[in-house]
């Protein structure tokens, strides 16, 4: 039997400190600890594919709580019943101690686990929904007011009106009018039809 840990944030710039603290506590080999930095929103995720390969009748997964498994309720039975059924391997929660499949293997005590898996697994979808709403309910407020999202728009120089005659008149190329905008081939272009509808041209 060999234990394994399961580890999951939900972006890279998030920190897995704490459960890999409680999975060092439980005396986890480190190369038997996988960790995937990714959303919750379902299984496609390389580091749990992975460890899923890995698992053999018998052993022992530990995971912190539930919605590090994922945030998709219905997924998160799926898998459960994946590991647990059709793998003959053992779970336990740590953060939920009724979670653990060693201690409950009576009709009764299958029954009790089962039902607070479906609480948690809904508890966690739900929270995802609600960080949803509220991340495009903030989105919208800060359009409102006036506050732009993605890339800054990138202005021309100044002198871009004399350049672009310059370059009309073949005194400059093509690479040294973008050399000396410092625009993209893209960006120039809509800055030039700008320039022309400006002044009438188109």
């Amino acid at each position: 039997m060999k234990t394994y840990g399961y580890i999951r944030v939900s972006s890279t710039d998030q920190n897995e400190d704490r459960q890999l603290c409680a999975m060092e506590k439980l005396e986890i080999p480190s190369e038997q600890i996988f960790i995937d930095k990714q959303s919750g929103k379902d299984f496609n995720r390389p580091h749990y594919k992975a460890l899923v390969k890995k698992l053999k009748q018998g052993d022992l997964l530990y995971i912190k709580s539930i919605d590090r498994l994922g945030r998709n309720y219905n997924e998160v039975q799926n898998q459960w019943r994946i590991i647990t059924k059709e793998r003959g391997v053992d779970i336990a929660v740590i953060d939920m101690p009724l979670l653990d499949t060693r201690l409950h293997k009576d009709l009764i005590g299958t029954f009790i686990s089962d039902i607070v898996l479906q609480i948690l697994s809904f508890v966690s979808q739900s929270e995802r929904e609600n960080i949803r709403t509220r991340q495009k309910e903030g989105i919208i407020a800060a359009k409102a007011r006036g506050i732009r999202f993605g890339r800054p728009i990138k202005k021309p120089p100044e002198d871009f009106s004399i350049l672009v005659k310059q370059w009309e008149r073949g005194i400059l190329s093509f690479e040294q009018i973008i050399a000396k905008t410092g625009l993209t081939e893209a960006t120039f272009y809509r800055r030039l039809r700008e320039l022309r509808i400006s002044k009438g041209k188109e």
